[in-house]
């Protein structure tokens, strides 16, 4: 007996705030998916919901691939770098 493909059903999660609730839903989605041989893809992501889920661990098990990363030695949110506190202001 051959394994049958996953069949794809893509996820609209422009509108799931970025928190546990949507994180929860989205796992419970993809699992319900999975039991009955199809996955979900969601797409159209927030940057906020991409970095939750990343950071909780289930980027591969949801299909999320987080976009626009800090380039290697660039930080995000616009610091550029790290200084003791006793040191003076340049």
């Amino acid at each position: 007996m051959t394994a049958r493909p996953l069949r794809t059903i893509a996820c609209c999660a422009k509108a799931l705030a970025p928190d546990a609730v949507s994180l929860d839903a989205l796992a419970r989605l993809q699992l319900a998916a999975r039991r009955r041989g199809q996955q979900i893809h969601p797409y159209e992501v927030s940057r906020e919901l991409q970095e939750l889920i990343a950071f909780c661990g289930l980027r591969d098990a949801l299909g999320i691939e987080v976009q626009g990363q800090a380039e290697e030695g660039e930080e995000r949110g616009g610091v550029e770098e790290e200084r003791q506190l006793d040191d003076p202001a340049s």
